[in-house]
């Protein structure tokens, strides 16, 4: 199975993003001490790292900057991972658990960082972000997570369904936590910021460059775009769900996942104040995820995991729409202004991966829906690895070899098929 992305501008980050910045595509030869391929949030982060160190950078992006899951989520700045901190340590190991754990939980912080220092407009609003439970099970769970991370000293707080509903609007839900660490952005306009401090900082970045071929060049890097080739000592493949096998068994060794949003036009003033009035982003314990948020003009975003089917549109908009119902009854009939779709990086226990396959070769992969905090702190800690020359074991994980996923096209087909019967049977429902 493949990717099915829409076209980026189907979404409402393309229609609403800050300027994208300045760049052409790659022409001629050049040389660098660090080439980056893909200017999503790790490339564009690195980049600006290691140009901040004085690294003299190189990034080739084969569309446009933030073209994948980058610029096509639903834009929440989250800390930590999709597991509870006592699975991740049990997964990866005391240290290395510790680490990542540590370091997930502080890393919204860096992209407030980045925002303040550059002075990125990206609509950051920090209200923290609410995990909802639709049962009773799920309330217990979303209790226990936050106790883990509260042993931590992690900011997170348990609601009960009279302040959830309060805070969401809606009845649909029995409790929640609210993570106080987090926040909403919009994304496109992140990782364009990104890309333009990066610029500011003395990066070259390039657009409509894909590279086609990347092999050693005595004690260098050569990376072939169609006009061009860069020699670089230090390489960075920063694509995750959007990688191909520019290096062998890079695209194998996650799982691409779909997600999908659709977007409202404004609500009316008499009616934004009853749906999702407290100002916060959502995201809920169903089955399947489902998502909330409003943008800086008060447009409506609802949607979940899995691709829009191109073939029947229909039956995605009816599940939505079934959706809004249960959530925003009041909104019934509302039109969808927007409806878009991207591809995120899954791994089988949802915990990143980094590898150096090779020597100065350095790739990390499978966020898992956590994009924007993990991807700024992986292109931060690729830059001290490479600028600071920091050892591979003080890394936040080992570095693991590059191995394709057992029955990964098994894997992406029982998302898909679980995400389409599950809006199946709400819709029977």
């Amino acid at each position: 199975m493949k990717r099915r992305d829409t076209p980026m501008t189907d979404s409402l980050w393309h229609a609403t993003a800050a300027p994208a910045p300045e760049t052409t595509p790659f022409a001629g030869e050049a040389q660098a001490d660090v080439a980056i391929v893909g200017g999503g949030f790790t490339g564009c982060s690195a980049a600006l790292n290691l140009a901040r160190k004085g690294k003299s950078v190189i990034l080739l992006e084969a569309r446009e900057i933030g073209w994948g899951g980058s610029g096509r989520n639903v834009g929440l700045v989250n800390a930590g991972t999709q597991q509870d901190p006592e699975f991740v340590i049990q997964q990866a190991g005391q240290t290395y658990g510790e680490r990542l754990t540590n370091g997930l939980n502080t890393a919204p912080k860096l992209v407030f960082e980045m925002v303040d220092r550059y002075g990125i407009d990206c609509d950051l609003v920090r209200k923290g972000v609410i995990k909802a439970a639709h049962n009773q099970a799920g309330f217990k769970a979303a209790k226990e997570h936050a106790r883990q991370w509260q042993a931590r000293g992690a900011n997170i707080e348990v609601i009960d369904g009279a302040r959830t509903e309060e805070l969401l609007g809606t009845k649909r839900y029995v409790g929640a936590i609210i993570d106080h660490r987090s926040a909403s952005i919009h994304p496109l306009s992140y990782a364009r910021g990104l890309a333009r401090a990066a610029q500011q900082e003395g990066a070259r970045l390039h657009t409509e460059s894909p590279v086609t071929k990347l092999e050693r060049n005595g004690d260098s890097w050569r990376l072939s775009t169609a006009q061009g080739t860069v020699t670089a000592e230090h390489v960075i493949l920063a694509t995750n769900a959007y990688s191909d096998n520019l290096w062998p068994g890079m695209n194998e060794s996650i799982i691409p996942v779909g997600c999908y949003a659709y977007a409202s036009d404004p609500l009316g003033e008499n009616i934004r104040t009853s749906v999702l009035p407290g100002g916060h982003a959502m995201y809920d314990m169903q089955p399947v995820m489902n998502f909330a948020r409003m943008d800086r003009d008060h447009r409506l975003m609802v949607g979940s995991l899995g691709y829009l089917p191109r073939a029947n549109h229909k039956r995605t908009s009816a599940w939505v729409n079934r959706m809004r119902h249960r959530m925003f009854p009041q909104l019934d009939g509302m039109p969808w202004r927007f409806q878009w779709a991207g591809t995120l990086g899954f791994t089988p226990d949802h915990i990143p991966r980094l590898h150096e396959p090779a020597q100065n070769l350095y790739m990390t992969l499978g966020y898992n829906g956590r994009g924007i905090a993990p991807g700024t702190f992986w292109g931060q800690h690729l830059s001290e690895r490479i600028a600071d020359g920091k050892p591979a074991a003080d890394m936040p994980l080992p570095s693991t070899p590059v191995r394709p996923i057992k029955n990964r096209t098994l894997w992406q087909a029982f998302y898909e098929s679980a995400f389409s019967a599950y809006r199946l049977r709400n819709l029977l429902e």
